[in-house]
């Protein structure tokens, strides 16, 4: 045996040196590679007992592109070689790759890195001014997008750098300095991306853009394992990885945060200041200031590599979602850099080919200069971080708005989801003592919280309530509002002037944990409203469970003991009849165990006291739903995502997913519902919308969204017209408009992100659930659906003056209000439902998402 393993062991010894012999075409020996390694840094003497990266993963870096747990290797190995590197797991990806973090400084600054973090977040919240011999503490970020990973690879090398250089330059550094380097901000993608890459390399580098390697298939490496685009989760923390990223900034508060991205193949290099115009008002003009400060060393460096670059074009500083602007509401100094990418390992540009290992040079080199342009700012930087808060105390008191009030409603867990996230973001809040009557809202003190405006995350909280709709600059880079209480369609209010003194705080009461100990095997059903969040996730929990359930098309009320309850219509009813309910109870207490539990009551007579009978035929079987969403190439990865997200980790279904390639061979008769996003469907069969168009009439549930709705549409399933884009053309006066005005008059056209109100009919399935009549959507495209003239299908309409917040020119505005937001159609047994807008935007928009559940499993009342 152990002359098997000895062989065995020799066999694999050769078989990975000749692999290795055969890769590293460009190195002929092991010192050479570590060479190679090195000609990207600034030349001196380098610590030898240091390993460069070249000699933990074999090859020189930009030979291949780099895995994460290849990352992780090097990283590890790093921080047992240096005493100035120390390695942290933060947290784990969706698919359990762990979330790095180094923290690099030198011996001084080791030993006492807790009180240096301590007093340095003391003094922030205490306002004093900072010592001049405080370390600077940066946040360098790369590669969130997994398929720009010059970020990553120069991250390898700037670890290195930093634990291993000698010169007086990093040894002044890491004295001054803490830096925290978190080279692979989103695993998932990376290992993605570097798998598709690697994969089509050859010993020739092909440069061909129509080559299939700088062609990646869908899902691309950009996004998380749901297909989420991480730089835009900073805010909404839908995702472990922001999380866990959020955690260490407010553990830290840098100074100085880096965010380092690639863009197309035919640009140069971007930094930091973005478009000046383009800013959020909320961030101090100083952070502007310090930042083009600092973009000085960044064109000098690449001036001294002969590097074409460009600033304040393109690329705004506006959504504090993001990874270089979320740090701007904090006093911190975000920066973005987009290097020009190769996509692979070589490929084309007008610029001439652009290859990997360049890529990787310019992200070292600004990385660098960010280093040393922040230290020779350094007195700057810390004063301003200071004055960023004694600046918000100034606008706190001369701000009209002391505080928001917001109400929980009847959906617990919705609200507890919007606190976490306020909590993540240290936004304090309070229960509110006595019910109060404010702008004709009712605020019950038993659901209500105030969050007060008078704390240090008082830019954060104005930007998560903003109604603003003027801006001075009209086009957006992304969204132009991201209002917590609107994406999670809560009650709130502004409370101005003299109406603080209405507010009283306290503690807050909240509803109390809903118990279980009340259910009875003797009822005869178990009975659960529909508002909870977590409503279709029980319910997905119990059909798959076996359990038979009915869902009610009315509302009914029951007398139980000296109580009488009400049941909306949606609610879901457990018959005795059907189930053992003592198993039941049990499967209830596993569910809360892990969830949490909604409100589930006792009914103890099929004659209730009013509304329909437990034996009423408007109280129908719920079936076990089969859902098939429609995604790959030609579809929205992002939307097809977040339906995704939404179902596995909100509701707990197990979707099916089919690339659009393949719709034509498969039997849709197995499922109940097929789910279609935003996509280009031109290549669709008419043989397989013959087979789709059966399917509904035989009974099927076809819902789709944004684009996908103009499909439907043209193909007559529901009976709406699409405004044309002439439509939307004519109604932009161009007649005096000059060339220079054509990207404004696009921006114009378009609806990037806003928040717009509409009228729903509550009594409708597809609405059950919903507490109001008035339900905030998000609109982040400028498709219009007209009315028709089919009673009962046009739902949801835009009101009236219907944008709430963010901008829209008011040509859009016009076109939009009366227009349709979502659409019911039945068609034969089967039914079409439509949303005009993305009912998921991001996994935050809460307010809407639980959408989807009522189309699945409320559809066999629509029919």
């Amino acid at each position: 045996m152990l002359r098997f393993i000895s062989s065995f062991a020799m066999i694999f010894f050769i078989s990975t040196s000749l692999q290795a012999a055969s890769v590293l075409s460009n190195s002929h020996s092991h010192t050479n590679i570590k060479k190679a390694d090195i000609e990207y840094l600034p030349a001196g003497e380098y610590d030898p007992n240091i390993p460069t990266p070249a000699e933990v993963l074999g090859y020189t870096v930009g030979t291949w592109h780099v895995r994460h747990d290849q990352l992780v290797n090097y990283m590890t190995v790093l921080a047992e070689r240096s005493d100035r590197v120390s390695f942290d797991v933060i947290g784990y990806t969706h698919e359990q790759r762990p979330l790095m973090l180094l923290t690099i400084t030198n011996d001084e600054n080791r030993g006492n890195l807790d009180k240096i973090r301590a007093e340095h977040i003391q003094r922030l919240s205490d306002g004093a001014a900072a010592n001049e011999d405080d370390p600077l503490i940066f946040y360098m970020g790369y590669s969130v997008h997994g398929n720009e990973p010059s970020g990553s690879n120069a991250a390898l090398l700037v670890a290195y750098y930093l634990a291993a250089s000698q010169s007086e330059e990093v040894k002044a550094l890491l004295a001054e300095s803490v830096v925290l380097l978190d080279p692979s901000m989103n695993p998932d993608g990376l290992s993605r991306f570097a798998q598709w890459a690697n994969m089509h390399k050859g010993y020739n580098l092909v440069s061909d853009k129509q080559h299939r390697e700088h062609r990646e298939h869908w899902p691309s490496g950009r996004t998380n394992h749901y297909w989420f685009d991480l730089n835009r989760d900073w805010l909404l923390l839908t995702h472990p990885e922001s999380q866990a990223r959020i955690t260490q900034f407010h553990k830290w508060r840098p100074h100085i945060l880096t965010d380092f991205h690639e863009m197309g193949t035919d640009s140069t290099y971007f930094f930091q200041p973005g478009v000046p115009s383009r800013k959020n008002p909320l961030t101090p003009d100083t952070n502007v200031t310090l930042t083009t400060a600092l973009a000085k060393y960044h064109a000098n460096a690449l001036d001294n590599d002969k590097q074409p670059y460009f600033s304040q074009e393109r690329f705004d500083d506006f959504y504090y979602g993001k990874g270089s602007t979320y740090p701007d509401a904090h006093g911190s100094i975000g920066i973005l850099f987009e290097q020009a990418s190769s996509r692979g390992h070589k490929q084309a540009s007008i610029n001439g080919d652009v290859d990997f290992p360049r890529t990787i040079q310019n992200q070292v080199t600004t990385s660098l200069s960010t280093f040393k342009g922040s230290l020779a700012n350094k007195k700057a930087i810390l004063a301003y971080q200071q004055q960023f808060y004694r600046d918000t105390q100034k606008l706190i008191k001369d701000d009209d708005v002391h505080g928001y009030l917001v109400q929980q409603g009847k959906d617990n867990t919705r609200f507890k989801r919007m606190l976490s996230i306020l909590e993540a973001h240290r936004i304090s809040w309070r229960g509110i003592s006595k019910d109060i009557s404010f702008d004709e809202l009712e605020f019950d003190s038993a659901q209500s919280i105030y969050v007060p405006l008078n704390q240090p995350q008082y830019r954060l909280i104005r930007s998560l309530f903003s109604e603003r709709t003027q801006f001075p600059d009209n086009t957006f880079y992304d969204v132009s509002n991201w209002n917590i209480a609107l994406a999670f369609n809560l009650q709130y209010a502004a409370i101005k002037g003299s109406d603080k003194r209405k507010v009283k705080v306290s503690e807050y009461a909240g509803r109390s944990e809903n118990m279980l100990s009340h259910l009875s095997q003797d009822a005869v059903a178990f009975a659960y409203n529909w508002y909870d969040y977590n409503a279709p996730k029980l319910t997905q929990y119990l059909l798959e469970a076996g359990i038979k359930l009915r869902v009610s098309g009315k509302p009914f009320s029951s007398k139980e003991k000296n109580a009488t309850l009400h049941f909306s219509a949606g609610a879901i009813t457990v018959p005795a009849a059907d189930n053992d309910l003592i198993s039941v109870i049990d499967l209830l207490q596993a569910f809360k165990n892990v969830n949490g539990m909604i409100p589930i009551q006792n009914i103890s007579s099929g004659f209730t006291v009013d509304g329909i009978d437990m034996g009423s035929p408007s109280i129908l079987p719920l079936k076990a739903p089969s859902v098939l969403l429609v995604g790959g190439k030609g579809t929205s990865q992002y939307e097809i995502g977040e339906i995704w997200h939404y179902l596995d980790t909100r509701v707990g279904l197990a979707a099916s997913l089919i690339d659009l390639s393949d719709l034509a061979n498969v039997d849709i008769a197995e499922y109940s519902h097929l789910v279609f996003a935003s996509g280009n469907y031109a290549s669709v069969s008419s043989t397989t919308k013959d087979k789709l168009q059966k399917w509904i009439s035989n009974g099927g549930v076809l819902i789709g969204q944004r684009t996908a709705v103009k499909w439907f549409a043209k193909n007559t399933w529901l009976k709406n017209k699409v405004l044309s884009d002439d439509t939307i053309d004519s109604a932009f006066d161009t007649s005096k408009l000059a060339f220079e005005d054509k990207a404004a008059l696009q921006a114009n056209k378009l609806v990037a992100g806003a928040v717009f109100e509409t009228i729903i009919d509550r009594s409708h399935p597809l609405f059950f659930g919903i507490e109001r009549d008035k339900l905030p959507v998000f609109k982040t495209n400028n498709f219009i659906l007209d009315v028709n003239d089919d009673p009962f299908t046009d739902i949801g309409i835009y009101t009236e003056s219907p944008l709430m917040g963010g901008f829209a020119a008011p040509q859009m505005q016009d076109l939009i209000e009366k227009s349709v937001s979502m659409n019911v159609t039945p068609r034969g047994r089967g039914v079409v439902i439509s949303f005009v807008d993305n009912i998921h935007f991001r996994g935050y928009w809460d307010g809407t998402n639980k959408l989807m559940a009522n189309a699945i499993y409320m559809s066999e009342l629509m029919k």
